[in-house]
């Protein structure tokens, strides 16, 4: 796994050991960056990133890479906050990235943060937590008006979006899909 562009293009990451995170794949990380890019004409720069089953925190360290200005990753596994704490250090991103303990399904009320505008959500597939993750954030107030939402899933596993959120693409990679949306 490599950062694909930006300030730590090729830099690489550290892969996990085990089967419990599954990391985005470059070609899909492309992918979904190029069309947040370009289609959607969306430009890094001053943008606050919130992680949430980070994994690796490849997705949050990618945007920073590409000049997002704050990242925060959320994972409550362990080895995934190693790998994030890890990833943190070496790209000497410390100032810009912080790491938190919780449970995505359960982040609590948003008081300490300005909302976040851009929102990466990559759960653990086939369970549905992609969704009731994305719930909770917006009720807990962690999601800013007009922030961008990447949320990856198992393919052809339907999902019901609430109606204040509008699907701008979906897109199937093998067996991930991925939907881009907008609050």
């Amino acid at each position: 796994m490599r950062i694909i562009a930006g300030k730590f293009r090729s830099k690489k990451l550290t892969s996990p050991k085990g089967d419990d995170i599954r990391p985005t794949s470059d070609r899909v990380r492309q992918s979904i960056f190029n069309i947040i890019s370009s289609r959607l004409d969306h430009d890094f720069s001053e943008q606050r990133v919130l992680d949430l089953f980070a994994g690796t925190g490849a997705m949050g360290i990618e945007a920073i890479s590409r000049g997002a200005s704050e990242v925060v990753f959320v994972d409550n596994g362990l080895e995934a906050r190693s790998l994030i704490r890890s990833h943190i250090d070496s790209f000497g991103i410390g100032g810009q990235a912080r790491l938190l303990k919780r449970d995505a399904l359960n982040l609590g009320k948003n008081e300490k943060c300005i909302p976040f505008n851009m929102i990466f959500i990559d759960p653990p597939y086939g369970k549905n937590l992609g969704k009731a993750a994305l719930n909770a954030a917006l009720e807990n107030g962690w999601i800013a008006d007009g922030a961008i939402i990447i949320l990856e899933e198992k393919a052809r596993q339907e999902i019901e979006f609430s109606d204040d959120l509008e699907l701008i693409d979906r897109r199937k990679y093998g067996n991930s899909e991925v939907y881009l949306l907008c609050v």
